[in-house]
């Protein structure tokens, strides 16, 4: 499998699962966060993001859907991270060479 495969393969993926299968997510703590209420080790912490930011609660700010709303989110999500990580590597690359 050549190196553009191998990226769009692993970018159908992750949009896939940032856009589709987080309609599925629970809305339930995960282990770790219902360890630290249970014990009282979360009793500082200071909730973020804030639910009026843009992307705040995980959904996109305007759009009424929650499933739709949380799916963008994600994609936001994906493509900020894919911009600034190729980024990141494009500077290292030319850095290089």
């Amino acid at each position: 499998m050549s190196t553009r495969r191998f990226l769009m393969a692993g970018l159908l993926v992750a949009v896939i699962l940032a856009g589709i299968v987080s309609f599925y997510a629970s809305s339930q703590p995960d282990g770790l966060q219902k360890v630290a209420a249970d014990k009282g080790i979360n009793a500082k912490q200071v909730n973020r993001p804030r639910p009026d930011s843009p992307l705040g609660a995980y959904g996109v700010k305007g759009v009424q859907d929650r499933r739709l709303s949380g799916g963008l989110a994600g994609l936001l999500g994906v493509g900020v991270t894919l911009v600034i990580g190729g980024g990141m590597f494009w500077l290292v690359r030319r850095r290089g060479s």
